[in-house]
């Protein structure tokens, strides 16, 4: 039997565990993922039973996911900040039972407001499954191994969109929208327990070091004092104009992607005329997809650089968009959406793992916590364009156009970052 002895919370005292507990927080982490990514990108799953067992407009569909998206850029900047302060479990075990809470809400929801009220609710409980989560992995892991480590923890959300477009259509077919809520609430809720018991905040706390790291002796601390933390933050950040040029490009791609993500199965069924079952498949499509592309891009960027590949990402997916828009047939659409989503998936923890790459460890809670209002806005802008074009023309096309716009000049901004060269570990 393998002996997987919980470590320690004292740093003073060492275990030899026969796995590496780097591997646990890397699984703990890829099951928040994994129930987060559920609920957040399987609401455009649900969007168009919902809206319509409700009587809603498209436009009113994108508030909700704009309320949600509201507090979670809000509060996010401030739940990095944190996880830096007092470590990561804390954050997401208390974020894990808001986001429960909020989840088991919306199933109940009526009317627009309470959905948004609700759905506001889960956006400030996913504040702890994003900025905290892919810190802590990035904590455990070498920076060398980061790519890695990222791109198998980034398959919980891919699973979990497929998972989406798999079940809804059968929890319809026997119950109805509501349940798709009330079961990703009490996921929500057993992952509080797990994390509670199972994860720690950084290797040294728990008497180890980083996974991957060849001469650990020599490696320096990752805890880190108040007041240097603090002198960093600012004079590091703020202040670099890399953080802004990543930031800008992170919005123009977040623009990009969730025009497309939330509306493309609305897309299908009233625009192609899919019907809902084949439609719905496209977010299995998409989520296996995007587990297939962390598992490469990711580790390709530990070799070729997080800025190449970003590059390579974001070309990608402006060619993947440009063929959405052209789809004339299910399976080219299909298709489109699969390619689109080998690169989405590696977008927003390549984004991320720049934070490591590009700013002191100390701070890096911090950094990928601010880059978020960048991609919230991002998301914000074009939930409302997205559907009040639709709304007010009938059709997705010129929305869709817009939305290919902004992920050319996502790459056209990346130009502009540095090459950051490797480190020596």
């Amino acid at each position: 039997m393998i002996r997987m002895d919980i470590p320690p919370i004292d740093p003073t005292i060492k275990k030899t565990t026969a796995i590496h507990w780097a591997w646990v927080i890397l699984a703990i982490s890829f099951a928040n993922l994994f129930v987060n990514y559920s609920v957040r990108l399987g609401y455009g799953v649900v969007l168009p039973e919902m809206i319509q067992s409700l009587g809603l407009t498209r436009t009113a569909g994108g508030s909700i996911y704009n309320a949600y998206l509201f507090t979670y850029i809000l509060l996010t900047p401030l739940t990095g900040l944190l996880t830096d302060r007092f470590g990561a479990r804390p954050v997401i075990s208390a974020c894990g039972i808001i986001l429960s809470l909020g989840v088991l809400l919306m199933g109940t929801t009526r009317t627009l407001w309470t959905a948004c009220l609700f759905y506001a609710v889960v956006g400030i409980g996913a504040t702890g499954m994003w900025a905290p989560v892919i810190t802590v992995v990035q904590r455990w892991f070498d920076s060398r191994r980061r790519g890695l480590a990222l791109g198998i923890m980034s398959t919980g959300y891919g699973f979990g969109f497929a998972a989406m477009g798999a079940v809804f259509p059968w929890i319809v077919r026997h119950f109805d929208w509501r349940y798709a809520w009330y079961i990703l609430g009490f996921a929500a809720l057993a992952m509080v327990v797990v994390n509670s018991v199972l994860l720690r905040s950084d290797p040294e706390s728990a008497g180890f070091h980083p996974w991957g790291r060849t001469d650990p002796d020599k490696s320096s601390p990752l805890v880190f004092k108040p007041k240097e933390i603090a002198s960093r933050r600012f004079s590091a950040i703020f202040t670099d104009m890399t953080f802004w040029k990543i930031g800008l490009s992170y919005f123009c791609i977040s623009y990009a992607l969730y025009g497309i993500t939330t509306f493309m199965v609305d897309y299908a069924r009233t625009q192609m005329g899919i019907p809902m079952e084949k439609a719905s498949l496209l977010a299995t499509v998409h989520g296996f997809a995007q587990v297939a592309g962390v598992l490469t891009v990711l580790p390709l960027s530990d070799r070729l650089g997080r800025r190449n590949m970003i590059l390579v990402s974001n070309g990608f997916i402006t060619v993947s968009l440009v063929g959405i828009l052209m789809s004339r047939s299910p399976g080219l659409l299909y298709g489109m959406v699969g390619l689109l989503a080998i690169f989405y998936g590696a977008t927003f923890p390549i984004y991320g793992a720049c934070a490591g790459d590009y700013f002191p460890k100390a701070v890096m809670g911090t950094v990928i916590g601010a880059w978020t209002p960048f991609y919230g806005a991002g998301a914000i802008l074009s939930h409302w364009v997205t559907g009040w074009l639709r709304d007010t023309t009938g059709a997705y096309d010129f929305a869709f156009m817009l939305n290919t716009t902004a992920a050319a000049l996502g790459f056209v901004l990346f130009l502009f970052v540095r090459v950051k060269h490797r480190r020596s570990p």
